[in-house]
C-alpha cells in the first residue's frame, strides 16, 4: 500500500472584486491585496500554509475586475460548488469567486493568457456619489470624432512602450496587438473597450488619457501618432484615474480537461 501524498489539483478559478479599498491585485507587504485576501481564506480552507495563487496578472490600487483568473494547486475533496460557498462565506463582500473548476496541471493563469480585455468608464459630468467609485468624471466637452480617429491610429500592432509605465532601461518586448479600440456613449455614459493580446503596465490607462486628451483638445490625432511611433512616452500622455477600469476578461487556448 503507498504512503505517498496525493498529487494536488490544479484548479483554475474566476473571481470579481471592487478595488476600491484593495492595495491592487498583487500581494504587498503587510497584506491588503486581493491575493493576499484569496492566498490567506484558500490557505485556511484547505489546511495549507503559505498556499500560493497565480493570477492572469496585476491590476493597480483602485482598479476593478470582473473576470480576473487565478489558479492555485491544493487537495480539495467537497466538489466546485462547495468550494465557492465556502469561498462566499469567507470572504469581504468586494470579493467574489465567480467559478472554481479542475483543470490540467499544464494550465498556467499568467503564462498561458492569449488575450485580455478592459472596459473603461467615463461620465461626461458630476457622476453621482454611487457611481463616483467606478467612474472618471470629465468636465470638459469631448469630441468624439477625435477620439474615434486617434482610436484607429492606436489599433494593430505596435511597440507601445510610450502608451506605458514601463521603464526605458527595461528589457520587455513592448509590442503588442491591440484588436480592438472603441467607444460606445449612451446619454452621459462613455465606456471606452479595449482588447488585446497583452497589455503592458498601465498600458490601458494610457491609450484612455491620451483619447480623452484628443477628446479635450490638448492633443492632436498626428500627435498620438508621432508618440505611437517615437515610442517614448512623453508628458503629453496623461494616465486616466484606476477607478473607471475593469478587467473583465481574460482568454486562454484550450488543452485538457476544460480549460
Amino acid at each position: 500500500m503507498s504512503n505517498a501524498a496525493p498529487v494536488p489539483t490544479r484548479w483554475k478559478c474566476v473571481c470579481a472584486y471592487d478595488g476600491t479599498h484593495f492595495k491592487g491585485w498583487q500581494s504587498q507587504l503587510g497584506g491588503g491585496a486581493v491575493q493576499d485576501v484569496l492566498e490567506k481564506t484558500l490557505g485556511r480552507l484547505l489546511g495549507v500554509e503559505n498556499l500560493r495563487i497565480h493570477g492572469s496578472g496585476r491590476t493597480d490600487s483602485g482598479v476593478h475586475a470582473h473576470g480576473q483568473v487565478f489558479h492555485f494547486d491544493g487537495n480539495w475533496r467537497h466538489g466546485p460548488d462547495k468550494l465557492l460557498v465556502a469561498l462566499r462565506g469567507s470572504l469581504p463582500s468586494t470579493l467574489q469567486v465567480k467559478s472554481a473548476r479542475p483543470v490540467s496541471s499544464e494550465f498556467h493563469a499568467r503564462f498561458g493568457a492569449t488575450g485580455k480585455t478592459y472596459c473603461y468608464h467615463l461620465h461626461l459630468g458630476d457622476a453621482d456619489p454611487f457611481q463616483r467609485p467606478f467612474v472618471w468624471s470629465v468636465y470638459r466637452p469631448l469630441d468624439l470624432s477625435r477620439m474615434e480617429a486617434a482610436a484607429a491610429v492606436l489599433r494593430g500592432r505596435h511597440d507601445f512602450r510610450a502608451f506605458s509605465a514601463v521603464n526605458g532601461t527595461e528589457r520587455e518586448n513592448t509590442v503588442r496587438t491591440l484588436r480592438r479600440l472603441s467607444l460606445q456613449r449612451r446619454g452621459r455614459s462613455l465606456r471606452i473597450t479595449a482588447e488585446a493580446d497583452g497589455f503592458l503596465y498601465k498600458m490601458v490607462r494610457s491609450l484612455v488619457g491620451a483619447l480623452v486628451s484628443c477628446g479635450e483638445g490638448k492633443l492632436e490625432v498626428e500627435q498620438v501618432r508621432a508618440l505611437l511611433e517615437g515610442g517614448t512616452r512623453t508628458a503629453a500622455v496623461h494616465t486616466a484615474p484606476p477607478q473607471g477600469l475593469f478587467l473583465m476578461k481574460v482568454e486562454y487556448k484550450k488543452i485538457a480537461k476544460g480549460n
